[in-house]
């Protein structure tokens, strides 16, 4: 692979990134209008939230049994713009079989999108022979704001869900074809490819074992336990607990998604410079300590303050667990990924309702401790994240094939 083919199969690769970003959040940031459209029940509206992630987590699962006959890249080349597609059937529908058949295909589409991503992410890091998975993160971060802020536009102009979809689709569908062209997956230092390498951590032949993949999908959960939080729970906090107005308890989340985007952006220099341990450690530790000071927050300032805390913290440790995964299981880092992406949704699922009934059943200040305690335990299995042979970065950085920036 060429210095310009890995340069060209990296852009391609941030800009499936920040195109999903865009998608998901045009999809989450519009539910409300969803519900309206389509005439969904309060009581009915948490079945169609939780059925995406679920078939999210069944489109992984499948993508993992797929990519052991078509590369990743072909997997995601048709998986994003069945996305995009399936966003836009949810604006364009009227009957509420129509938005459950596009939110189905949705789900899936999102389960293989978001692993193949990720496995390309993988085997282009093994390539560079050093840490860019943060990077891709953030271009989704990037992309989140961006959809986010075409939602409110949307929203603030009373467009109806199909007037804000079908702009956006018709600019990110080619694209995302075109940009497709470019896929490319890494070689590692000694030119082969994830499927051709050797006995790593992970067994004979890069065999998955589960026990050792483990740890990772537990920091996977609690990590989107704590997002989850966030971006469920931040704006009801603010204004019922802290006694913030309606217009600041907007503020939050828009907050978390700008820290999320500068951690990542700078986050790949802390792993070069300090290592993946290192890093993981912090992030955990201060998204740890931005819960502790939303708990116990006198005001909304100071809960603001929190929450930036939590952006800075979370931001590092999903792209580090996917990193991790691929380095634990040279041989086999596509079925790692897909595996370990499950737990994406399983977090997802478990976050936003476990601190809703502590809140309800206890209080919010204390329902915060518990994604507190949940993130403070990825310390626990932050050793998982630097195996030796495969550590990256300044002080730890392997050989790698040319540095293509």
């Amino acid at each position: 692979m060429t210095d310009a083919g890995l340069r060209h199969g990296r852009a391609s690769l941030g800009l499936s990134f920040g195109v999903q970003g865009v998608a998901f959040a045009l999809l989450v940031t519009r539910i409300p209008a969803i519900q309206d459209q389509y005439g969904i029940s309060d009581g009915l509206l948490p079945v169609f939230l939780a059925a995406v992630p679920i078939l999210a987590g069944a489109g992984s699962v499948a993508t993992e049994k797929v990519v052991a006959r078509v590369r990743p890249g072909v997997v995601l080349r048709w998986s994003q713009p069945l996305v995009l597609l399936a966003l836009l059937g949810v604006g364009a529908g009227r009957e509420v079989w129509h938005v459950a058949v596009a939110l189905g295909v949705f789900g899936l589409a999102v389960g293989a999108l978001d692993a193949s991503m990720n496995m390309l992410g993988v085997s282009l890091q093994r390539a560079y022979g050093r840490s860019i998975m943060l990077g891709f993160h953030a271009a989704y971060s990037l992309g989140g704001i961006a959809g986010a802020s075409l939602a409110w536009a949307g929203a603030r102009w009373d467009l109806s869900l199909l007037g804000s979809y079908l702009p956006v689709v018709v600019v990110l569908l080619p694209a995302a074809l075109v940009g497709s062209r470019w896929y490319t997956e890494g070689k590692g230092p000694d030119g082969k490819g994830p499927e051709e390498q050797g006995a790593g951590p992970g067994g004979a032949g890069g065999a998955l074992s589960f026990r050792l993949l483990l740890p990772l999908c537990l920091v996977m959960s609690f990590a989107y336990i704590g997002d989850s939080t966030v971006s469920n729970w931040s704006a009801k906090y603010l204004q019922d607990v802290l006694g913030g107005s309606e217009q600041l308890a907007t503020v939050p989340y828009n907050v978390y998604m700008v820290t999320t985007l500068l951690g990542r952006a700078l986050g790949d220099l802390g792993v070069r410079r300090f290592g993946a341990v290192a890093v993981v450690r912090c992030g955990s530790l201060l998204a740890a300590g931005g819960f502790a000071v939303v708990a116990v927050a006198p005001g909304a300032w100071v809960g603001m303050f929190g929450f930036t805390m939590l952006g800075f913290g979370l931001c590092v440790i999903v792209p580090q667990t996917f990193a991790a995964a691929g380095r634990m299981f040279p041989g086999n880092s596509d079925a790692a990924v897909a595996r370990l992406n499950i737990f994406n949704y399983v977090g997802f699922l478990v976050g936003s309702p476990l601190v809703g009934a502590l809140g309800d059943a206890w209080s919010y200040r204390g329902a915060m401790l518990v994604p507190m305690v949940l993130v403070l335990a990825t310390l626990v299995y932050a050793r998982a994240f630097g195996p030796e042979p495969a550590r990256y970065g300044g002080g730890h950085e392997r050989p790698h094939t040319a540095d293509v920036g």
